[in-house]
């Protein structure tokens, strides 16, 4: 699951200009279109959709939300194969996934789920991944925005993933508040020290694996 901080989508209370900007230059195939809070989903804007819209008298927020698909919400105690099912069964690739209280948790696709099952079907090393920097030491400076999961795809470790989703949100649960200055742990045989703090999280940490490594089986 594509974490709730991590989530880019289309504020409708943005300016036009602003909203056609996150449109034309987003990453995303789909992007939720909301009104003011994350919570208040009202569709899925679909990156094909753009040159119909620009081709429309006026571009504006009803223009944007005609254009826009359903959005699928599922709760977020689906099993993974479960899901499986359901998106074959909908015929939809892109979910919101809500808690019991209808909050919005983050986003999952038919893709994310495909990779879970049987692995990236791409290469996809540290090398690739501006978050994961890997050192001559055998470290790695990594993003706190960084996933637990793109962490151990990117490294080949085995950080846990049962709790906390992102690397920031690992080292707040260990250290139980922002730090004023830099200060190291270890959780699982791995150490984390801190490099950069903001005031709300921890940017960036250096972390090496203290486990020993595996000898190759003759």
């Amino acid at each position: 699951m594509i974490p709730r901080n991590e989530v880019k989508g289309l504020d409708l209370e943005d300016s036009i200009d602003d909203l056609l900007s996150n449109i034309l230059s987003s990453e995303y195939t789909r992007q939720p279109l909301y009104e003011g809070d994350i919570n208040n989903i009202v569709g899925i804007f679909h990156a094909r959709k753009a040159n119909h819209l620009l081709r429309s008298e006026t571009v504006t927020t009803n223009a944007i939300k005609r254009f826009a698909e359903e959005a699928y919400f599922i709760p977020e105690s689906t099993t993974l194969t479960t899901q499986l099912l359901n998106f074959k069964k909908t015929r939809k690739r892109f979910a919101v996934v809500v808690d019991e209280y209808g909050e919005v948790q983050g986003l999952v696709t038919l893709e994310d789920i495909l990779e879970e099952i049987v692995g990236d079907f791409t290469t996809n090393t540290a090398d690739d991944i501006e978050e994961v920097i890997a050192r001559d030491d055998g470290s790695y400076v990594i993003d706190g925005a960084a996933t637990i999961r793109e962490i151990n795809k990117a490294t080949g470790w085995e950080l846990p993933t049962d709790g906390p989703k992102t690397l920031n949100g690992l080292a707040l649960e260990q250290l139980q508040s922002i730090p004023d200055g830099n200060v190291s742990f270890t959780v699982a045989g791995y150490r984390f020290e801190t490099e950069e703090i903001n005031g709300t999280m921890i940017k960036k940490l250096a972390v090496i694996s203290l486990r020993p490594k595996k000898v190759p089986e003759e």
